[in-house]
């Protein structure tokens, strides 16, 4: 998400390319459109040949879009579309079926670009666009084939893995890999800053999630946008030559998967270096006129899974850039739905939201957003671990990672997975006291002290705190304390930093990114701890039950002293 002014790879990249891609012109004349519809066929590719034929039968009541209209194949597998100047005509994969994989990166094939003369010259682009399509075929064919799609699965969930470099691949490659071995999801997406601003990095990262053995789904954030771009009309074109369309939906089991694409780009920043712009959060008219034709095909019991970079709403802050503007028109297209939930990255921070009719939702129940956990963390900041990999722990405390969404019909639920947490730990212990024992603060020790909260004088129990991180967790989770054998004690969500993330950001200043600083956790429990403890070392149990019954638990060794 953010934006900085220390020297990027892509802005040497920019540098290097001076004034000649300012200079560009448009080379070819502008083709006059052949057509004003597109028409094919959607058709069962038995055989392997990706060829419609005798052998290969068309499939009925498959939708098919140019980005804003939306047909239904007939009997034959035929459909007919309006035909703008430039689209991108994709097919939304029906359940049951998938369309062809890149061997090399998993990477669905789904669409076909009609860019005659390709990306404007005129641009300047430093990341290649989008070479000249010249006319479509007479018959723009989708093939499909058959795969066994449950009614229960899993998915990968993945957001800002934001690579800056080359060396923070290795990263990615490093965390992501190992803790997905043994997977049994489905297929992954990732829900945007695919990349930070480097596109050039695309092939490579692409080639490691394709090791995964998963098809990858992806859309776009504000750090993959071509910010040569005068305004959103082109400002992906390296995205869209590389993944295809910047939104669109396809359809798993009895889910639909809204792809979608709100980072406004509002042009470049002429208070800042080339290379950077101004964007908001929103969607366009013809994406939510694209949704609106979509929903009017797909059955009310449906589950609505809809991911967007940009949050509906964030904790942080009203900032333009970190909020989605148009919200309600987003959620006036959900209206009637029972079966929904929203999925967003951007912020660094793992946040839950619960929209009723006060924030426009006319629901029955709340509609739930959950803002995931960045793959990058804290933007891939702080020391490296024994493997080399920056420790990157979350701007709330939160330690880098990725999330799994397991479907069954219209139910779900979400599990945390973090990248390097021992036993894939869901919550970080602390205790914040007034006194720090007899440790000067020039020692090792008190510094260690004054991060884990332990041990405790018993004087100073009265004004020392257990506060927990249950890092996955929102308003609907509850959490108890219990000490020894003593009963449980209700845990208080308060909204402020993780005082254990506070403390390793102002140790690690050498390593910690110029922007990255502590912010308001949304998942942070607290409790006072009892004055009457007797000296001793004291068990301490945390234990946690979310929105969705499952119990996660964390526990401390308490030195009272």
């Amino acid at each position: 998400m953010a934006d900085h002014i220390e020297l990027t790879r892509r802005e040497a990249l920019l540098a290097a390319a001076g004034s000649l891609a300012l200079a560009a012109v448009d080379a070819a004349p502008a083709l006059a459109q052949a057509a004003a519809t597109v028409s094919g066929v959607v058709f069962e590719d038995r055989d392997g040949s990706s060829a419609a034929g005798p052998g290969n039968p068309g499939l009925a009541g498959v939708l098919v879009s140019n980005g804003r209209d939306v047909a239904v194949t007939g009997p034959d597998g035929r459909y007919a579309l309006p035909l703008p100047d430039e689209a991108t005509i994709f097919v939304v994969k029906p359940a049951g079926y998938g369309p062809p994989l890149d061997p090399a990166t998993n990477l669905p094939r789904f669409y076909r670009h009609h860019r005659p003369i390709g990306s404007p010259a005129s641009l300047g682009l430093l990341f290649e666009g989008i070479a000249p399509t010249g006319p479509l075929p007479a018959s723009l064919d989708f093939a499909l084939k058959r795969q066994d799609e449950p009614k229960a699965f899993d998915v990968v969930l993945i957001t800002d893995p934001q690579p800056e470099n080359e060396a923070e691949v290795d990263f990615i490659r490093e965390d992501l890999i190992q803790a997905l071995s043994g997977t049994n999801a489905q297929f992954g997406l990732t829900a945007g800053d695919v990349m930070f601003d480097d596109l050039s990095l695309y092939p490579r990262l692409n080639a490691i999630i394709g090791t995964i053995g998963l098809p990858w789904w992806n859309i776009g954030g504000n750090h993959d946008l071509n910010f040569e771009a005068p305004d959103r009309t082109y400002s992906r074109e390296t995205f869209k030559r590389v993944y295809g369309p910047n939104y669109y939906a396809f359809f798993y089991g009895q889910t639909l998967f809204l792809m979608l694409d709100n980072v406004d780009y509002l042009g470049p920043d002429p208070t800042k270096p080339r290379g950077s712009g101004k964007y908001e959060g929103r969607f366009d008219a013809a994406q939510l006129d694209f949704v609106r034709d979509l929903l009017a095909h797909t059955p009310p019991e449906t589950l609505i899974v809809a991911v967007m970079h940009i949050p509906l709403r964030t904790f942080l802050g009203t900032e333009a850039y970190q909020n989605t503007a148009n919200m309600a028109a987003f959620f006036a297209l959900l209206e009637g739905r029972k079966h929904t939930v929203s999925f967003s990255g951007h912020t660094h921070t793992t946040e839950h939201h619960y929209f009723g009719k006060d924030d426009g939702w006319s629901g029955e129940t709340p509609h739930h957003q959950h803002v995931l956990t960045a793959l990058s963390g804290s933007w891939w900041s702080g020391p490296f671990d024994h493997r080399g990999v920056a420790s990157a722990d979350s701007r709330d405390g939160t330690p880098n990672g990725f999330h799994i969404l397991s479907i069954d019909g219209s139910d779900y639920s979400t599990r945390f997975v973090p990248a390097k947490e021992p036993n894939g730990r869901q919550m970080r212990l602390s205790v914040l006291s007034r006194f720090h024992g007899i440790a000067k603060e020039t020692d090792r020790a008190f510094r260690q002290e004054q991060l884990l909260g332990s041990p405790v004088a018993r004087a100073a129990l009265g004004a020392s705190t257990l506060v927990a991180n249950v890092f996955d967790a929102g308003e609907k989770t509850n959490v108890t304390m219990r000490i020894g054998d003593r009963p449980p004690v209700a845990m208080k969500r308060e909204l402020r930093p993780d005082p254990f993330v506070e403390e390793v950001f102002s140790r690690n200043e050498a390593t910690r990114k110029a922007w990255v600083k502590a912010d308001p956790s949304s998942h942070l429990w607290t409790a006072r701890l009892p004055a009457d403890l007797a000296p001793g070392a004291w068990r301490v149990d945390v234990e946690a039950v979310n929105e969705y019954g499952k119990t996660v638990t964390g526990r401390l060794a308490l030195e009272v002293t």
